[in-house]
């Protein structure tokens, strides 16, 4: 084990016995906080450098935001934790093809943005604010975290043909339980952690659990969506998914890759190729 891992864990666990709310701030901090941020790879600078870059904010944090295109017919695009925008690289050619613009942000805390925290009401603020700069969007393409983003902003405003979630979260609930379990932090911790986060991101509202929480929103969401998800994924089960399937129904069509993992999945070009084809299939059926 990590010793970091291990000094935390041997912290937390007895404080959130005796002091919960001194655990809790303690473990919220760290939830919210990317210990690193990821580079421009080779593979995507060419495709990173002819973006235009535009100015965003969101919590008194500046955000960068990317296009490419006029911006008219936007599609969207949702990066995952320690990720950022530029891993979409493989997408944003095939989209321009389609004679659609690819709109995206680096989150807080991630990229070239500025902050050290983000979080997933975040996300959705800065999806609904480059909707009122570019109005709907064609599609959403979301990994991981911004797939739990995606969702609840569908819920909330955001107005999309169509999503296709790559590796994506289908509640934000899943997030403490993976925290404290990849920390090995007891029910203690994760129930103060909880806690907090109804403090800090949901105002106090018990309710935004269920708020984004995608399988208990799917009146709210609109639109056909497209799950791809990998069985050897070990940061996001592929349970996610199915319980996205058993909720949907036939509005949601799953894929399920072998061999990917959780981040190699968004790259790939057999999956590149399904989710432009989703998004390309709606454009036809809006056409027709």
């Amino acid at each position: 084990m990590d010793p970091t891992q291990g000094l935390i864990r041997t912290t937390l666990n007895p404080t959130a016995r005796i002091a919960p709310g001194l655990a809790g701030r303690a473990a919220f901090e760290l939830f919210r906080h990317p210990l690193r941020r990821s580079r421009v790879r080779g593979s995507e600078r060419e495709v990173h450098e002819r973006a235009v870059t535009e100015r965003l904010s969101v919590g008194g944090k500046p955000v960068v935001g990317y296009r490419w295109g006029s911006g008219e017919r936007p599609v969207l695009l949702l990066h995952g934790w320690r990720s950022r925008a530029s891993r979409f690289a493989p997408y944003v050619p095939r989209l321009r093809a389609l004679g659609l613009s690819a709109v995206a942000f680096d989150a807080p805390g991630h990229g070239d943005s500025g902050g050290r925290t983000t979080s997933v009401p975040e996300y959705r603020e800065l999806a609904l604010r480059l909707q009122d700069r570019y109005g709907p969007f064609e599609g959403v393409v979301a990994h991981s975290l911004g797939g739990c983003a995606a969702f609840g902003a569908l819920a909330d405003g955001l107005r999309a043909g169509r999503l296709a979630a790559v590796s994506g979260v289908s509640r934000v609930g899943f997030f403490p339980a993976a925290f404290c379990a990849g920390l090995g932090l007891n029910a203690d911790v994760e129930r103060a952690l909880r806690a907090r986060i109804e403090q800090e991101l949901f105002g106090g509202d018990a309710g935004g659990w269920e708020r984004y929480d995608a399988a208990r929103q799917v009146d709210a969401v609109g639109g056909t969506v497209l799950v791809v998800h990998d069985e050897d994924d070990t940061v996001v089960p592929l349970s996610e998914a199915h319980r996205l399937r058993r909720a949907y129904g036939e509005r949601l069509d799953l894929v399920v890759t072998r061999g990917l993992g959780h981040r190699r999945v968004i790259a790939e070009p057999a999956v590149v190729d399904q989710v432009i084809g989703f998004i390309s299939a709606g454009l036809e059926a809006a056409a027709a």
